[in-house]
């Protein structure tokens, strides 16, 4: 029996509340801060603080737990004082929030306070207080939202990096923002704050070569550092760069990750006659990728590639078990992209050493 034609999955309905940019927060009766990404949540709560702030010194600031709720909390923190100063009331927790904010906050929607900012924080790890957030989104409360979806892919870090130093009217290179994102990979707190420190730490423009002082100790860069000394043909300084990595207590396996990603972004512009708008929109990449990967592709063949992905594949089965000696297989990695040739390869016998 041929089974039934699935039917397309529902679209969630638009909001018709206006969205608002986390960089660029603005106050508003409601504020629904939606979404997992707790650095971007954070910058969107921050700013709207000091905006208030700047409008009114004398602003008062509340914090409330959704989900450890006293009934009249909300309403008593909204309300008018004796000398009518702004409030802003910052709720956390609502996709844990209790039955009594549940009620307590969808009929404050039906009236909210003159003078009071109330930011509601949802994570979206929960479906509780749906009921909540779609009031929000179909305009009740004269609301808006600032959506921090998760930030987990590289163009989406790359971007965010990108933004932290836009915002403050900061420059860095490519190559410096490629490797500070590689170093920060896991986590985007970090990306920030290393960000930040950059901004703030360094005077002119920010090249790779300061970020590999300030954060080369992370195994990311100095993988990236060994890979590059590799694909340039420089077997001495990769092999010099890998040995202090390793004697510092780097861990073999994510060397291996990254050296083995910097090879296959080469396979894949290796050859192709399509744009760098086209190439790195088929593989996720930005276009400044696909120009470094290009110019490193030179000098590649087919063949020569093709082994280096090999070594790479067997490297990682090494490192992660299948061999006593990872450290070895390491070595053999970096030796064969260096020279692009098999492991102990003679160019004068034409035969392979080992």
């Amino acid at each position: 029996m041929t089974p039934a034609p699935r039917r397309p999955a529902a679209k969630a309905p638009a909001s018709a509340i206006p969205q608002v940019s986390w960089r660029r927060p603005q106050p508003a009766p409601i504020v629904l801060v939606s979404g997992p990404e707790e650095v971007c949540a954070e910058r969107a709560i921050a700013g709207i603080r000091a905006y208030l702030r700047a409008e009114d010194p004398s602003l008062e600031v509340s914090d409330v737990r959704a989900d450890d709720y006293e009934a009249g909390t909300l309403l008593a923190l909204t309300s008018p004082s004796l000398f009518g100063e702004p409030r802003l009331v910052r709720v956390a927790g609502v996709e844990k929030c209790s039955d009594a904010f549940l009620a307590e906050a969808l009929a404050y929607l039906e009236n909210p306070q003159d003078g009071a900012t109330v930011i509601l924080r949802h994570t979206g790890a929960s479906v509780r207080g749906k009921k909540l957030l779609d009031a929000i989104r179909a305009g009740a409360g004269r609301g808006i939202e600032i959506a921090c979806p998760a930030i987990t892919k590289d163009d989406e870090r790359v971007d965010f990096a990108r933004g932290e130093f836009a915002a403050a009217e900061k420059k860095i290179t490519p190559n410096a923002l490629r490797v500070l994102v590689a170093a920060f990979a896991s986590d985007v707190t970090e990306l920030a704050a290393a960000c930040q420190q950059l901004i703030a730490d360094v005077p002119g423009e920010i090249t790779e070569e300061i970020v590999e002082k300030y954060y080369g100790g992370r195994v990311e860069v100095t993988a990236f550092a060994v890979a590059d000394f590799a694909i340039a043909g420089n077997l001495s300084q990769a092999l010099a760069t890998l040995r202090h990595a390793l004697s510092s207590g780097v861990d073999p396996v994510p060397m291996v990750a990254a050296i083995a990603m910097k090879m296959r972004g080469i396979a894949r512009v290796a050859g192709s006659d399509q744009s760098d708008q086209a190439l790195a929109a088929r593989w996720n990449m930005k276009d400044w990728q696909v120009r470094r990967a290009r110019g490193e592709a030179r000098g590649w063949s087919n063949l020569s590639l093709g082994l280096a992905i090999q070594a790479a594949a067997r490297a990682d089965a090494e490192v992660k078990g299948a061999s006593r000696d990872p450290i070895f297989a390491l070595e053999r990695l970096v030796t064969v992209i260096a020279t692009r040739a098999p492991y102990g390869w003679d160019p004068h016998t034409r035969r392979t050493a080992l």
